[in-house]
């Protein structure tokens, strides 16, 4: 399959390295305005490099990365589907959800696939969790992912960088959407909220809690689910997964298990369903409406923390 990405940040040159280690993928090329940047990529890889996107898109493409900033998501993906190209465009989907509805809508008329990078669903500790809660009854999940402030991330604050994962991991596990949203954030180290604090409900009673921050020292991104018959522990840097069997009163215990999870490089597992999708001509992995979803819940979250300053 012929490949390229546009865009050679740190995700980027994420993308540019698997491509160029799968088998049957070629990397026509790779689109960037950094010169550094795509002299790097000629030099590592040996691709070729375009600096202007018009150029870049004149070439046939199976497959298109877009590993842009956010705020470039909307204008950078319509060119791509403007040419026919299958895209996969990393989350979020766009800025605004308005955006998003363009990109989705764009996409559907043209009947190009067009795939959000939510690359957490690809995390196996996720998988492995998602199998543990069928048929439990899910009480709540708690999602903490937090660390220190990432210099790279200039356009956006810690809700769409960070939370965007853990809103949509929440839906995806859950298996329902959001019904009830509340949310509130500070600004600490930059212009925009480094801190948030969100609490939803969900359509099916789930009840869901994210904590999201830059200003941790250390990196951490655990998953917690509470079911009717067991607890869950999930690291999704590690990938481990504990179950936790309910308390036993009248034995005052409860047992631990962990369960083997096969370490993954979640990006890879992502783009190997990407093209693996593309040419089985199967629906994609993760939507352009799964996307959209998570910006109209980020505006959702937007609101409820207008509500909470103003009350």
């Amino acid at each position: 399959m012929r490949v390229g990405v546009i865009g050679l940040g740190w995700m980027g040159k994420v993308h540019l390295r698997i491509y160029s280690e799968l088998r049957g993928v070629e990397v026509v090329g790779v689109m960037d305005v950094d010169d550094k940047a795509l002299a790097e990529a000629k030099d590592k890889y040996g691709v070729p490099t375009y600096k202007d996107l018009d150029t870049f898109l004149g070439n046939k493409f199976d497959a298109v990365s877009v590993c842009v900033p956010t705020f470039m998501h909307h204008k950078t993906g319509m060119a791509v589907i403007e040419r026919g190209i299958p895209l996969l465009l990393e989350k979020p989907l766009a800025k605004t959800a308005a955006e998003g509805l363009e990109l989705v809508n764009a996409a559907k008329a043209k009947g190009i696939p067009l795939m959000t990078g939510h690359v957490e669903r690809f995390n196996p500790a996720v998988g492995r969790i998602r199998e543990l809660i069928q048929d439990n009854g899910v009480i709540s999940i708690q999602i903490e992912r937090v660390g220190p402030y990432p210099p790279r991330i200039q356009d956006v604050g810690v809700i769409r960088d960070l939370a965007s994962h853990d809103i949509d991991l929440i839906r995806y596990i859950s298996g329902s959407n959001y019904k009830n949203i509340y949310a509130v954030t500070s600004c600490n180290i930059g212009q925009h909220e480094d801190t948030v604090i969100i609490s939803a409900e969900m359509e099916n009673g789930v009840l869901g809690q994210i904590n999201c921050n830059w200003i941790t020292p250390y990196k951490s991104r655990q998953i917690h689910v509470a079911t009717k018959t067991r607890y869950i522990e999930g690291n999704l840097i590690t990938q481990q997964v504990k179950e936790y069997s309910k308390f036993e009163t009248y034995q005052s215990s409860y047992n631990v298990r962990e369960w083997p999870v096969m370490f993954k490089e979640p990006v890879r597992e992502e783009l190997t369903a990407f093209l693996g999708a593309l040419e089985s001509g199967k629906p994609m992995p993760i939507t352009g409406e799964d996307g959209l979803n998570v910006l109209q819940t980020i505006e959702r979250v937007d609101e409820a923390i207008r509500s909470a300053k103003a009350s």
